[in-house]
């Protein structure tokens, strides 16, 4: 039975995350795999298989460990984003130089540090996860940015209008139906069989856009 919350997912999978803890759990008499990241919406689930039709436009079926975990995200705003605050953010390099954000997850407080660092994210081509804390409100004279720091190093990210800003809610596996959008972070075998426990589905309306 998958557990109810899943606090800790978010930290390997933007860890890799990968959020969090580690970024692919696995069946514990399964080998350790390649870190895999799946994005796309529900074909179906039979409670100990999730078939995702992937934004790629493929099927992947996949395993859930024993005691795997599912959550959710709630919608936020860019004022919810205050100094202290732990943060994932996924950016793309701008033309004008710096760091677009591509969306921003707030973390709940018990994850602060995890996954900490900047490092490359297939969101997107050239994309950037950075999990860092807020060193400042968010500010900025010709649009919205951030500075946040991490190992001792600061980074300045722009939050363009429509940004999506997200952070964790409560799920259950009842919330994984046919359609629903998922993320899911587990491993890939050298057989290609991908093993999970943590997934992120999307729920009243908002999306995981990690």
């Amino acid at each position: 039975m998958l557990r109810k919350l899943v606090p800790a997912l978010f930290a390997v999978a933007v860890v890799t995350l990968p959020l969090i803890a580690s970024t692919s759990p696995v069946f514990a008499e399964s080998p350790k795999g390649e870190p895999i990241r799946v994005r796309g919406s529900i074909a179906s689930f039979d409670g100990g298989t999730l078939t995702v039709k992937t934004r790629e436009g493929q099927t992947a079926n996949i395993a859930f460990a024993q005691g795997g975990m599912v959550s959710s995200v709630a919608r936020a705003a860019i004022s919810d984003i205050k100094p202290g605050d732990y943060v994932g953010i996924a950016s793309l390099p701008t033309k004008d130089g710096g760091d677009g954000a591509l969306e921003v997850l707030i973390f709940p407080a018990a994850l602060k540090g995890a996954g900490e660092g900047s490092f490359g994210w297939d969101l997107k081509p050239n994309s950037t996860m950075t999990n860092a804390t807020v060193a400042d409100a968010v500010k900025g004279v010709s649009g919205r940015t951030v500075t946040v720091s991490y190992h001792g190093k600061e980074k300045k990210i722009a939050i363009p209008d429509g940004t999506p800003v997200v952070t964790l809610a409560p799920a259950t596996e009842a919330d994984l139906t046919s359609g629903a959008v998922v993320f899911v972070s587990g491993e890939k075998t050298e057989g290609g069989a991908i093993t999970a426990r943590q997934v992120v589905v999307g729920k009243n309306g908002v999306v995981p856009p990690m």
